[in-house]
């Protein structure tokens, strides 16, 4: 199931359980590719796309945390994140 499209939510705990991706490739990179590759970490409550960057929200911010630690530096299609 496709996570919501909602990663800004004004709530504090959300906010340190949100990762920025950036200088991610939008025009090859797809909302299902940014979940499949962060999903591993728990669970994805959103993510939306932007031109050139993502937001990824989990549920909690342990999980966030261990994606940032986990994918820094991460090559996707030719590009650093």
């Amino acid at each position: 199931m496709a996570s919501s499209n909602v990663t800004n939510k004004t709530d504090p705990h959300s906010l340190n359980s949100r990762v920025f991706i950036g200088n991610l490739n939008t025009l090859l990179v797809t909302k299902a590719d940014v979940e499949a590759i962060f999903s591993k970490y728990g669970k994805i409550v959103g993510c939306s796309i932007h031109k050139g960057y993502a937001f990824v929200q989990f549920s909690n911010e342990r999980n966030a945390r261990a994606a940032v630690a986990g994918e820094d530096g991460r090559m996707i299609v030719g590009q650093v994140l």
